[in-house]
């Protein structure tokens, strides 16, 4: 596994995603994160060891398909988005409320 540089770091995890899904499933330790769409899960898992400094267990991620939107009669198309679902060790904790350094 190669070491991944700081300024990939910050370009990997874009930001925490907050929603209902996200807000259930961080009961079983898991949290949600928006992250570059060329990035692997290696990648992933080394950025949030080191901008957290926690012990990552798994990461699962999914690729949300921009949906077909209609603006003053154009056809339009919103973003494509990938976001991960980072699963920490237990008894490890992230303040996603807290901005990154």
């Amino acid at each position: 596994m190669k070491k991944i540089s700081k300024e990939r770091t910050f370009e990997v995890i874009r930001s925490p995603l907050i929603s209902e899904k996200s807000t259930f499933v961080s009961q079983f330790n898991y949290y949600v994160f928006k992250v570059c769409n060329d990035s692997n899960k290696s990648e992933i898992k080394q950025a949030i060891q080191s901008l957290f400094s926690v012990d990552v267990k798994s990461v699962n991620t999914l690729i949300q398909k921009g949906k077909q939107k209609r603006f003053r009669g154009k056809l339009g198309r919103r973003v494509s988005l990938k976001k991960a679902f980072v699963k920490l060790a237990d008894g490890q904790t992230i303040d996603t409320s807290v901005e990154i350094k």
